[in-house]
């Protein structure tokens, strides 16, 4: 899919834009950018027109003082949903997107139908102290990364079954790692195209205002697993709790963290189709 880039009031951004139905604004996680389609499986694109930007610090999409914060990164989507003339957008919060898609929500209700948020964050992530913050903040630096993600596809490239035991008990705590090859091979093309850039820095310290969830009054529906390994359960009942009238619906999901992955993904869609038809 080819990837578009324009010059917003905010900003310079990157984005793809895919289908011709309901305008649906896909705030994605870390590791990718505008070009990931995971996040579309299964829904029709002649009822959805998938607007999928690359947030500030990922793809071409510049991190600047401006963006860095999960507020910012919220109206500079909405400075481009302005570019491109579109009036209101269903909203997709994927993982680490999940904060700039709550603020969207709470900061701009006019803009939005629906808020579905899918694994994602709804408070900081990890504490500045803790091991797994300290580990990440090093090995996704800017001027280490790259290295770090060649070094991940050679070894899936040489022991793929081995990798993807390991990608598996990362984003998941279902034990045994249990996968078929189809989705071996789902997850390889998923992990081939990533990269962190300047992002996944900045996703580590994004923040939220303790009001945020409070101001939401449009319909929300949070779709998580009972197996995330990477964000865990306390971020959706804690969007449950603060998000007047919001639906929490948790899933059995093998992969975890990647609700697209699997054969449980089948009732996660008829979750979403709900909504998007």
């Amino acid at each position: 899919m080819d990837t578009l880039q324009t010059t917003t009031l905010k900003g310079k951004i990157e984005y793809t834009l895919h289908g011709s139905g309901k305008p649906v604004l896909i705030v994605i996680g870390g590791h990718t950018n505008s070009k990931e389609t995971i996040f579309q499986k299964g829904l029709d694109p002649q009822k959805c027109c998938f607007i999928t930007p690359s947030r500030p610090g990922y793809g071409l999409t510049p991190l600047t003082s401006q963006n860095k914060t999960a507020e910012g990164t919220a109206e500079l989507f909405i400075a481009l949903l302005d570019t491109l003339g579109i009036e209101k957008v269903t909203v997709f919060g994927i993982s680490a997107g999940g904060l700039t898609a709550l603020n969207i929500a709470a900061n701009y209700p006019k803009r939005i139908e629906h808020l579905i948020l899918l694994s994602a964050l709804t408070k900081k992530w990890f504490s500045d102290s803790s091991m797994v913050y300290k580990g990440a903040k090093i090995i996704f630096a800017p001027l280490i990364e790259r290295y770090t993600w060649t070094c991940y596809r050679i070894c899936f490239n040489l022991f793929p079954v081995f990798m993807t035991k390991i990608m598996f008990k990362q984003v998941s705590t279902y034990r045994p790692a249990d996968f078929t090859e189809d989705e071996r091979l789902e997850l390889t093309k998923m992990t081939l195209g990533m990269r962190s850039y300047h992002g996944f820095n900045n996703d580590l310290d994004q923040t939220i205002k303790s009001n945020t969830l409070r101001k939401i009054q449009c319909p929300t529906l949070i779709l998580h697993s009972h197996y995330d390994n990477a964000v865990g359960l306390s971020h959706p009942q804690n969007a449950k709790d603060h998000i007047n009238g919001s639906t929490l619906v948790i899933f059995n999901n093998r992969w975890g963290h990647l609700l697209w992955l699997g054969g449980e993904y089948d009732c996660i869609l008829k979750e979403l189709k709900k909504i998007m038809n």
